[in-house]
């Protein structure tokens, strides 16, 4: 799985209009299934997101956590992190997970969030979101996990 994590002071999603998921300080996180993924890839996924130190410490170095400083996760379901752009100039989503894996990945990765920290927030799989966010810094990280079978 893929995550795209941003530092923000504040993030939001809107579908059709309405706001559907909002954070204020936190990270703003794209994610991405790949088509070998499985719940494994997605636990171990939110177990280095939320402890993953991105927040400044009492001395300004990145030595706290989500968790550590209590911030919001704003989740965004975001196939095209797994595009192929390595020939022309098409990307090609092959390595994506079909929909319904996607669609299942992403749930459970929410759902897992939603037991361990307080402040989740989503946007919605499959729907053409608005997405904004003032980013902090900017810090912007990529994480992925590869399943057993490419390791």
């Amino acid at each position: 799985m893929i995550a795209l994590l941003q530092r923000v002071r504040h993030a939001s999603v809107v579908v059709d209009g309405a706001t559907i998921g909002a954070i204020q300080a936190g990270l703003m996180v794209l994610v991405c299934a790949e088509r070998q993924d499985t719940e494994k890839d997605a636990e171990h996924l939110l177990t280095k997101l939320l402890s993953y130190r991105v927040f400044s410490d009492d001395a300004g170095k990145m030595n706290r956590s989500v968790t550590d400083v209590q911030g919001g996760l704003l989740l965004v379901p975001q196939f095209t992190l797994a595009a192929d752009t390595q020939s022309g100039t098409r990307p090609s989503f092959t390595p994506a997970a079909p929909p319904e894996l996607g669609k299942q990945l992403f749930d459970y990765f929410v759902a897992q969030a939603r037991s361990k920290h307080s402040v989740v927030e989503t946007g919605q799989f499959g729907a053409d979101m608005q997405v904004s966010l003032t980013n902090d810094g900017p810090v912007t990280f990529w994480l992925q996990t590869k399943s057993k079978a490419e390791k």
